[in-house]
């Protein structure tokens, strides 16, 4: 018995943010299994699979960002599923939007779902899939956004669409995770879009 747990905080108004790129990429592991729908349990939306043999538990802590390890934990003892056996998928500030890298264990880096994660485990020794969303640019005015601003936001647009791509590539890594249990640390890029080169794809008016 394996489990994928997405990392995210629950509600409509959380949904599309940075932060939340562990949920929606759970969703779309979901899809690709063809599978419909989630339980309740653990403080979680809950959902199982069983491919080869193999059972696959997939978890949506709804505890909120910083204390996903409590659910996290609590499904793993009831299981009695090794930390080596669990994979956890977050948003990464310091892999630029288009990034991704899948790990067999490591730190929290700040982050503190993985954090909660670790201090409920008392391990650092699980799998991730880390899936980048950059750190926040100078607006216009040249005002900093904040860090919580920015998880907590509206992603701008090229960024949104590379970390879409990146997901995407992670979800064909987790497939192949729940359908045969392989799992190895690996890096994805997606090229980063060209900007036109100086007087291609430029309208310039002259005044």
């Amino acid at each position: 018995m394996q489990l994928i747990a997405g990392l995210g905080n629950p509600g409509e108004k959380y949904q599309d943010n940075p932060h939340n790129i562990g949920f929606r990429t759970l969703d779309q592991l979901m899809k690709a299994l063809d599978l419909e729908g989630f339980q309740r349990r653990f403080n979680s939306e809950f959902q199982r699979t069983l491919e080869n043999g193999q059972v696959t538990l997939m978890l949506k802590p709804e505890t909120y960002m910083n204390r996903s390890g409590e659910a996290i934990a609590e499904c793993a003892r009831y299981f009695k599923i090794p930390s080596e056996k669990i994979l956890v998928i977050s948003d990464d500030l310091d892999l630029p939007a288009g990034k991704a890298r899948l790990r067999v264990s490591g730190g929290h880096g700040g982050h503190n779902g993985l954090r909660s994660i670790i201090q409920c485990l008392g391990t650092d020794q699980f799998l991730r899939a880390r899936i980048g969303i950059g750190r926040p640019d100078s607006s216009n005015s040249g005002k900093e956004t904040s860090v919580s601003q920015y998880v907590l936001g509206k992603m701008e647009e090229t960024k949104a669409e590379l970390c879409l791509q990146a997901m995407e590539k992670v979800v064909d890594t987790l497939v192949r995770f729940v359908r045969q249990s392989h799992f190895q640390s690996t890096s994805i890029s997606i090229p980063t879009p060209a900007l036109p080169a100086t007087g291609q794809g430029l309208s310039l008016i002259h005044i």
